[in-house]
This record gives structure tokens, C-alpha cells and sequence, in this order.
């Protein structure tokens, strides 16, 4: 069991840090391209123990196929049924898991008026409620061990609106609410709760994207990013600095100013 966030010092990690990966069994939802993938090739030359899960089963495949060892349980995120029969194939295999990294998500350039009933209820449930759902899934076998770790991919889409993330920026920001609040109710009982909130990312979703992307990072390099965050500790793992660390400073400006420079900076 944890010792409490009362019982925390100033200067103590949020999460414990995750250094040692020899063994360790990592689930990566949403595997089988970008991030996911980057973080498989990544853990595996650690000597982390994986499974990977993914719509595409192909694409797990080709995954894979570049590991040492790994399982592969094709799932798709949209449907709320498919995570526990995915944990119970987990668990039959390894009796346990230390970490659960849900990066499964979508991305459409949206403007106000391309807005639909449609592609706003896909990205939401692709991004949120297939999140929610995964750690339902996974949030009793950490409860009864007592230990391990949730990883939660957001966006710093989802610090304040961005133009084209109608739907993708909100449902990011929806997600920064949730890992805080598990957080507040996981950390004294010894599951740590990271949240993982990229800038731009060189992905299939993001070469959809017809504009400039400042301080535009490799997908093995964002994986090597999160991996040195797991070893500090933070709750939060945000990347690359350069330009988060901007956006951290304008989502705290007054609004009428903050419209101003986004609206400046992004040519609206």
C-alpha cells in the first residue's frame, strides 16, 4: 500500500519510479503504430515482458514480429467488452501485469463547421471512453496486487482549444481530468497513475496535419522521453520542453489575450 499524498514530502516522486525493466509485463494498448509501437521496440530492448493490443491485428503482427517476445490480443477500443477477455488471456499468461499503458486514440483535423454527430462521438470514444473502459478492465488485478501502474496518453491538445482539435482537443482534456482524479484515489493505495501529454509527433495521425508542427519529434524519440518520465516519478510526462513548457504558459494567460496569440500565431 502507498504511504498517502498527505504523507508525501515536497520533494518525494508522485508515482514510483520505474528504473528496472528486466521482467517487468507491460500491456500497450494501441500498439501497432506511432508511440505504441516505439514504446514496444523500447521496453523490449529493455527486457520488459509485453503484450500488445491494437485494432489491426497486422499491424500488432508486424510489431511483434521485430521483439523478442510478445503477446499479441487484438482488440478494439470501441467496444467496452472487448478489454476483460484481453486481461483474462493477460493474466492466464503472466498471473499479473506491472503496467498498463493506454495509447490507443484518433485524431481528425476538425473546424467548427466540419463538425458531425459522427466524427465527434468516433474521437471521443476512441480516446476517452476506450481509456475509461481499459482501466476498468485492468484496475482490479492492480487493486489486488497492491502495486503496479497505469499510463494514460493525453495530449497538450487538452491544456486549452487549439484550432482543428474540435473534437480531439477536448476529448484530451477530458482525459487530464481523469488521470488527475484517479491519481487522488490510486496513490494511497499504491497504483501509480502517469500521465503521458506529447507535443507533436511524427505519426500516421499527425501527417494528416497541413500546417507547420513546431518542435516535431520522431516516434522513438517520444518513447525514449516517456521511458526517462517513468524513471523520475512525475504524474505528468509532458515533451518536448521547448514547446510544452510554451503552451503550459499561454493555457494560463486571460482568455482575451490567449485567443489573441493563438489566433496570431496560427494565422486564423
Amino acid at each position: 500500500m502507498g504511504k498517502g499524498i498527505m504523507g508525501m514530502g515536497w520533494f518525494d516522486p508522485l508515482n514510483t519510479p520505474i528504473t528496472d525493466w528486466q521482467g517487468r509485463r507491460v500491456w500497450i494498448v494501441g500498439a501497432s503504430s506511432g508511440i505504441g509501437a516505439a514504446l514496444a521496440v523500447e521496453l523490449d530492448a529493455r527486457g520488459a515482458r509485453l503484450a500488445l493490443s491494437a485494432r489491426s491485428a497486422k499491424g500488432l503482427q508486424q510489431v511483434a514480429g521485430g521483439l523478442s517476445d510478445a503477446l499479441v490480443l487484438p482488440l478494439d477500443v470501441t467496444d467496452a467488452g472487448a478489454f476483460t477477455p484481453a486481461m483474462l488471456q493477460l493474466l492466464d499468461a503472466w498471473g499479473g501485469v506491472d503496467l498498463v499503458i493506454l495509447n490507443a486514440g484518433t485524431y481528425l483535423p476538425l473546424r467548427a463547421w466540419d463538425l458531425t454527430a459522427e466524427n465527434a462521438r468516433h474521437t471521443v470514444h476512441t480516446n476517452l471512453l476506450g481509456v475509461m473502459d481499459g482501466v476498468a478492465a485492468a484496475l482490479p488485478q492492480l487493486l489486488l496486487q497492491g502495486h503496479g501502474a497505469l499510463a494514460i496518453v493525453g495530449s497538450v491538445a487538452g491544456y486549452r482549444g487549439l484550432p482543428k482539435a474540435l473534437a480531439y482537443g477536448p476529448s484530451k482534456a477530458a482525459l487530464i481530468n481523469f488521470a488527475e482524479t484517479l491519481y487522488l484515489d490510486l496513490a494511497p493505495k499504491g497504483v501509480s497513475v502517469f500521465l503521458i501529454n506529447p507535443g507533436f509527433v511524427a505519426t500516421p495521425l499527425t501527417a494528416q496535419n497541413d500546417f507547420e508542427m513546431p518542435a516535431l519529434i520522431t516516434a522513438a524519440d517520444a518513447a525514449a522521453r516517456i521511458v526517462r518520465g517513468f524513471a523520475s516519478g512525475a504524474f505528468e510526462i509532458h515533451f518536448p520542453h521547448r514547446f510544452t513548457r510554451v503552451l503550459k504558459l499561454l493555457s494560463i494567460l486571460p482568455d482575451r489575450l490567449y485567443f489573441r496569440l493563438i489566433a496570431r500565431s496560427t494565422g486564423l
